[in-house]
Formats: C-alpha cells, sequence, structure tokens
C-alpha cells in the first residue's frame, strides 16, 4: 500500500482510505450487519489502509460507534479522522434536511463545534481524533465567520483533542480563508472520472497552499466498477436516487466508457473499479482517495488499487473514454 502525508502534520497514512457512511445504515443504506462492519475495518487495517474516515451524521451516532469498537484494540495504529458542523441534537444554524426521525442543521460556532466533538470522542471510545473536518460549510441564514471556526480548531488541537484540520465540500475562497486563520492540512471533495468540477479552482488552491486532497465517490456509488449496467434504476428515496449520472442518457454513456477500460484490467490484473480509484490517485501527488466499503469483499477490493500507478497514456486514455 502506497502511503503519504497529509498536509504539513506528521500524519503518515495509506493512499486509500476507508470511507464509513453506509456502516451508519439507516434509511439511506439499509440494514446492517455491525459485526461484518467491524470485520471491513480491521480487515481495511490488514490490507494497509489505516486512514479510517467516519461522521457524526453518518446513521446519526451509529457509524461512530461502530468505528469505535472496531478499532479500539488498534488505536494506535489509525489514522482517525471525524467531523463536525451538521448538527442533529439542536435546531440552531441553517436547516440541511430531515431522515430517519432527526432535523440537522448547519452550525460551525465555537460552541456547536466543541459539543460535537466531545460528543464523538465517546462515541469512538477514545480521547483524541487525528483529523478533524468540517463537514459542510455555513450558509445563510446562519452564517459563521470562518475565524470564528478556525478559532475553535485551533483551540481543540491546542488542548489535544485534534492533530489534525480539514474541511469538506469547500471552495477555493474557504480555502484561501481557512489558512488565513490557522492551519488547514487537508480538505475533502466529490472527485471522479466523471465528476471534474474541481479542477479548475478548488485542486490548484489546495496545491497552492500544500493542503492535501482527498476525493470521497471516486467510484460514485459503484457506477464506475462495471457492476450496474444500462437497465438500473435507483430505487427510490436511495442515496443513488436522483442523482444524474444515474439518468438514462448519462448512464448508458457511462457504462459504454467504463466497458472500454477492459483491456486495462488485462494490462494491470485488476478490476474496473480499481482502475477508477487509480484514476483520481494519479491526478496529483498529494491526493488521497476516500473509499466507502462496509463488506469485506468490497474493502478487499478496493485495497488493491492502493499497489496500481497508472501509465500517463492510460491515465489520458481513460479521461477520454466517458463523454458527458
Amino acid at each position: 500500500m502506497q502511503t503519504m502525508k497529509i498536509g504539513h502534520s506528521d500524519l503518515e497514512v495509506s493512499k486509500i482510505a476507508l470511507g464509513t457512511w453506509a456502516i451508519g445504515g439507516g434509511s439511506w443504506w439499509g440494514t446492517n450487519d455491525d459485526d461484518e462492519s467491524i470485520k471491513t475495518i480491521r480487515t481495511a487495517l490488514d490490507k494497509g489502509i489505516n486512514l479510517i474516515d467516519t461522521a457524526p451524521v453518518y446513521g446519526f451516532g451509529h457509524s461512530e460507534e461502530v468505528v469505535g469498537k472496531a478499532i479500539k484494540p488498534v488505536r494506535d495504529q489509525v489514522v482517525l479522522s471525524t467531523k463536525c458542523g451538521l448538527m442533529f441534537d439542536r435546531t440552531v444554524g441553517s436547516y440541511y434536511f430531515s431522515r430517519d426521525g432527526f432535523d440537522v442543521y448547519k452550525n460551525l460556532t465555537k460552541q456547536a463545534i466543541i459539543d460535537s466533538v466531545d460528543q464523538s470522542l465517546k462515541r469512538l471510545g477514545t480521547d483524541y481524533i487525528d483529523i478533524l473536518f468540517t463537514h459542510w460549510q455555513s450558509v445563510e441564514p446562519f452564517i459563521v465567520p470562518i475565524e470564528e471556526t478556525m478559532e475553535a480548531l485551533m483551540a481543540l488541537k491546542k488542548a489535544g483533542k485534534i492533530r489534525a484540520i480539514g474541511g469538506s465540500n469547500m471552495s477555493a475562497w474557504h480555502i484561501e480563508e481557512y489558512v488565513r486563520y490557522g492551519e488547514l492540512d487537508i480538505i475533502q471533495e466529490k472527485y471522479s472520472l466523471i465528476d471534474r468540477r474541481i479542477e479548475k479552482e478548488i485542486l490548484p488552491a489546495a496545491e497552492k497552499y500544500g493542503v492535501t486532497f482527498q476525493a470521497y465517490s471516486p467510484l460514485e456509488q459503484g457506477l464506475l466498477t462495471g457492476k450496474i449496467r444500462k437497465d438500473y434504476v435507483p430505487e427510490l428515496g436511495s442515496s443513488r436516487d436522483g442523482k444524474k449520472w444515474y439518468k438514462q442518457e448519462n448512464l448508458s454513456k457511462i457504462v459504454d466508457g467504463v466497458d472500454s477500460w477492459l483491456p486495462l484490467c488485462d494490462k494491470y490484473g485488476c478490476t474496473l473499479g480499481n482502475l477508477a480509484i487509480a484514476w483520481v490517485a494519479a491526478q496529483s501527488n498529494n491526493m488521497n482517495v476516500l473509499c466507502g466499503a462496509r463488506k469485506l469483499e468490497q474493502i478487499e477490493e478496493n485495497a488493491l488499487a492502493g499497489n496500481i500507478t497508472l501509465e500517463t497514456e492510460d491515465v489520458a486514455l481513460m479521461r477520454d473514454s466517458i463523454c458527458l
């Protein structure tokens, strides 16, 4: 497994990280087997994946609880990241969504962040978090100055409750402001071969300040694995429902493009999903790739991508294979 440093911190992590949104279960993902989830997390560690990412809102605390149980015997081997800023225990902030009986608000005030971290530490069964991300940035009508948010994050770092600071779902302007008021080591944003919008401004801004870029959804929830075919229809209310890639006019082009990679599977001795992950990893030396998994076979397959280095011409070939 290839490894890398996180931003300006002393954290060394695997090039591939494990995302645990699905492990939270709930109406987004359906019923989970927590024992299998724990085995999946421990298998990730066995495969060299040491960066485990979760968030309070994943299953409304459940993902953090499962991750905490899984890593308890091996906490010193894990680089643990979780998030703050999406509150479901109070009705203060900008309303975001309702699900599974919870109302979620965006709130990045100093007190909300401190309270959220204390709750996460209890659920995770640890006394420190390696990387704390702000999950979503503040919006009207409850705008919180980034200076206040960073004040809270820097105070938590000084107190030893967190080791590095990250931000999710940011703009280039957010990156500039975070760096202005404190230390930013990593950002997390959606990025895949078919969703490249970050290439124009966000990725260059991260590279300008030496901030690690962590890409989530590199497989587009399974769409780039070759396992989803042209006749697929997302289940109503599922995490894929309403996504533009699953609209028939896009789905057909994507499936044809992914199928065109099959000769590369023979060349690199890998799966289509491995290629999609390796393509994202190849876009920057400072790129980390977050791959979700809740079953053993998923993490075993994803881990293989951490050992693939695509040739330049193959990176270009894959980029040109899908035009939407």
